[in-house]
């Protein structure tokens, strides 16, 4: 997975960023923008371990990318903050003439 693969919401600013780490939650991020999820379910969506899974929501969690709501199991969702994609900031209505 090249750099560009990556999702724009999946680079961290409180940990380092190495490539496995932001392929596993470009992998999460995707399936929360389907639907938001538990933690199982994303686990099999994505293939991913329900531990490495975890691991990756409670880091997103930690930048407020992604909030769980309701009792356990939690479902997780996107929060719409952390870094867009350009094509997100270019179709902005405030962007277009």
């Amino acid at each position: 997975m090249s750099r560009l693969s990556y999702h724009p919401k999946a680079f961290l600013t409180l940990k380092r960023n190495v490539p496995r780490g932001l392929a596993n939650r470009t992998k999460v991020i995707m399936a929360l923008e389907k639907k938001p999820s538990n933690a199982k379910e994303i686990s099999e969506k994505t293939g991913m371990s329900y531990a490495s899974v975890l691991h990756h929501l409670r880091l997103l969690e930690n930048e407020h990318i992604v909030a769980r709501k309701g009792g356990r199991p939690y479902i997780w969702e996107l929060t719409g903050a952390g870094q867009q994609s350009l094509m997100e900031v270019w179709l902005h209505p405030a962007n277009i003439l």
